[in-house]
């Protein structure tokens, strides 16, 4: 078996040492290989027709495989975005010249131009400054801890109840608040009552946890003093009830009423209001993504409905079935774009929330004309008509995302009018608002 595997190598070596030579020729006299001819430099010549045309064909084809330029692309998007965010990081940090401030940004800077509206905006109730969604939260909050300087009261009772998030848990603490307000007022000359124990269950459990209830408690009157617990050696904290406080009971239970009364501030929806002229794209709406894009609970909603659609499609489905979905549908989105256009083409546009209801399109409009008190109709595009004291939500009248409205006239007072030779203007609207007028691009 050895001397099979040295037969194996030694017919191995053999092959890998190359070709062989006579014994009778020297290593000088072994013929050189043969090397192609190479043409010198002077005799080249340039490619002929054929080949140019070959070559023309084979950089068409790579062409034709390379993509094309496109429109807007995702990193545009990206940059338009940056710009936003640098704008209104500018705004917050106090920069005079910073666009954006106080108003919506125009939409020719952030390469919105074509959009029907720029973006979803609100208004801050406190500061009266324009917002965009991811705003919100953060500015509502300084504005809440930048009042404490001039109401430490109503700052506190805004601190309770925009910050905690929890609307059961809030409720529950406000209420036991309340209770121990109640307590004071009903027993001024008993001592226990004009004292609170910090490390009580009760307290931890529903008042400790919230923010806010402390910088209250100090606001109206209670002082944090640590006093002796009877069979303990350590003295415990206590909020006990100041002299001065005592002596102003009224406005402990004026406290307790705005406490109870008081809800979240949140930021409002900006109409973003505008007038555009007579357009035959009055119907035309290219929103931005603000108005389609769904939140974390709304995508949960919509992969949900979509694993339902395998089970509706084997199941015939009743005319009520079918409506029941398409206002399902509508649900997803949460701001619509309207228009109403009015007899003399001019157009009203304004951003709603998508379950706002029907008369507050009407007070919109309303609000708009010269004269707000003559009665006028709403029309969908079908004829339907929309009604002021129909209390329906847009999603449920189809108006959303978009939908372009047309103003009616009451026939009835249009005629006596007409008989008592009034002018027929009437629905025209503000002066201040005809100078607003845009061209809808």
């Amino acid at each position: 078996m050895k001397k099979f595997f040295q037969d194996i190598k030694a017919d191995i070596k053999f092959k890998s040492a190359g070709p062989g030579q006579k014994l009778t020729e020297s290593v000088g006299e072994k013929a050189p290989k043969d090397k192609p001819s190479q043409p010198s430099l002077k005799s080249r010549q340039g490619p002929t027709n054929e080949a140019q045309m070959a070559a023309a064909a084979a950089l068409a084809r790579l062409e034709q495989k390379q993509p094309r330029a496109r429109g807007p692309t995702s990193q545009e998007s990206i940059r338009n975005q940056v710009r936003k965010e640098l704008r209104a990081e500018a705004t917050s940090s106090g920069n005079s010249e910073a666009p954006g401030d106080n108003m919506v940004p125009d939409s020719k800077e952030d390469g919105s131009a074509h959009l029907a509206v720029p973006g979803v905006y609100f208004t801050c109730p406190l500061t009266g400054a324009t917002l965009r969604k991811d705003q919100r939260e953060a500015h509502i909050k300084e504005a809440i801890l930048s009042h404490f300087s001039m109401d430490p009261v109503g700052a506190s009772i805004m601190k309770i109840h925009t910050f905690n998030k929890d609307r059961d848990r809030v409720k529950l603490g406000v209420d036991t608040i309340a209770k121990y307000l109640d307590n004071i007022h009903l027993h001024p000359q008993e001592e226990k009552y004009q004292k609170i124990k910090l490390q009580n269950k009760v307290f931890q459990e529903r008042i400790h946890c919230l923010e806010g209830t402390h910088e209250f408690f100090e606001a109206i009157g209670f002082q944090k003093v640590a006093l002796p617990v009877p069979d303990q050696e350590e003295p415990e904290e206590f909020y006990v009830l100041g002299e001065e406080a005592r002596a102003q009971p009224q406005s402990l239970e004026q406290h307790k009423v705005q406490l109870l009364s008081a809800e979240p501030v949140r930021a409002l929806l900006d109409r973003q209001r505008r007038i555009f002229q007579p357009s035959a794209l009055a119907s035309h709406f290219d929103l931005p993504a603000d108005f389609f894009t769904l939140t974390s609970e709304e995508l949960r909603r919509e992969q949900k409905l979509r694993s339902e659609a395998v089970e509706r499609l084997s199941v015939l489905r009743t005319k009520a079935m079918r409506e029941k979905e398409e206002q399902r549908e509508m649900r997803k989105y949460t701001y619509t774009l309207l228009r109403v256009r009015l007899p003399d083409g001019c157009l009203l546009q304004g951003t709603f929330y998508a379950r706002e209801r029907l008369p507050a399109l009407y007070c919109f409009v309303r609000e708009a004309l010269q004269n707000d008190w003559l009665p006028f109709e709403l029309l969908a595009s079908g004829g339907q008509k929309l009604l002021e004291d129909e209390n329906l939500a847009f999603t449920e009248c189809g108006l959303v995302p978009s939908a372009l409205l047309n103003f009616s006239l009451d026939a009835a007072v249009l005629e006596d009018m007409k008989a008592s030779g009034a002018e027929l203007d009437w629905w025209a609207l503000k002066p201040e608002l005809l100078t607003t007028m845009e061209k809808l691009s």
